[in-house]
């Protein structure tokens, strides 16, 4: 979308330690292609709902698909507002002090209405998107959707016109009479590892592991989740360190 990146709303804008927010489209590209799972949050008739599944992006729309009877995709299909958030966990920061103890993480907030992707080649084509985020190349590889298949699907595009980042790295940040404590302190690293596919039962003799089945194990995508470099142009490096 043309207006993307803006000035942040009065929902997006980080007011709890500021220097922490990002606004800028590298930023939340990177963050957002870093991951495939969100957590969608809305106002049903029952009351709040959030709700984890898988996503992809492409350009200024985050991709959200299921069955078309999904009580969350039929009450956002209805035009209600949501909040996605997406979540990386880079590691726990421990502190000298309980108070100060605190986590790394890159995050992302969108807030906004989704739109139904109707038209069965784009359709289609966000289908492959979010096939492609959880596995990359997994699209070209498995078998198309159906008529049927495709009929039972819904998918939804949730323009990224509201959204901002929130981050933090680095060491803990002390009382300044804290620091001579004898109480280890810092950051111990978090990562997501994927250990090798493990074929199905039903699967004949002599077919390997294609390349999205062993794309989360190589050392370019876990390098390139810690680091938070993109997939696709529009993204780059984060931020400098944010610290608590």
């Amino acid at each position: 979308m043309a207006n993307f990146p803006a000035p942040p709303s009065p929902r997006t804008r980080v007011r709890r330690l500021p220097e922490r927010g990002a606004y800028d489209r590298d930023t939340v590209y990177a963050i957002l292609d870093a991951a495939f799972l969100c957590h969608v949050g809305f106002c049903s008739e029952q009351g709040p709902v959030v709700i984890p599944t898988a996503y992809g992006r492409r350009g200024d729309l985050v991709f959200l698909h299921g069955s078309a009877a999904s009580h969350m995709l039929r009450s956002l299909e209805r035009g209600v507002e949501v909040c996605l958030t997406v979540t990386l966990l880079d590691g726990l920061v421990l502190a000298r002090s309980v108070f100060h103890h605190s986590m790394n993480y890159r995050s992302v907030m969108v807030f906004g209405r989704a739109e139904v992707v109707s038209e069965e080649a784009a359709k289609l084509a966000a289908l492959e998107v979010i096939t492609n985020q959880i596995a990359p190349g997994r699209w070209s590889e498995a078998r198309p959707p159906d008529a049927r298949e495709l009929k039972a699907t819904l998918v939804l595009a949730l323009p990224l016109q509201e959204a901002s980042a929130k981050i933090r790295t680095g060491p803990p940040k002390d009382e300044a009479a804290d620091y001579g404590l004898p109480v280890w302190a810092g950051v111990i690293p978090a990562r997501t590892q994927f250990a090798a596919p493990e074929p199905d039962p039903r699967l004949p003799a002599g077919i390997p592991a294609s390349a999205s089945a062993l794309s989360r194990t190589s050392p370019r995508w876990q390098a390139a989740r810690r680091t938070g470099s993109g997939r696709r142009a529009g993204t780059g490096a984060l931020p400098r360190s944010r610290r608590k």
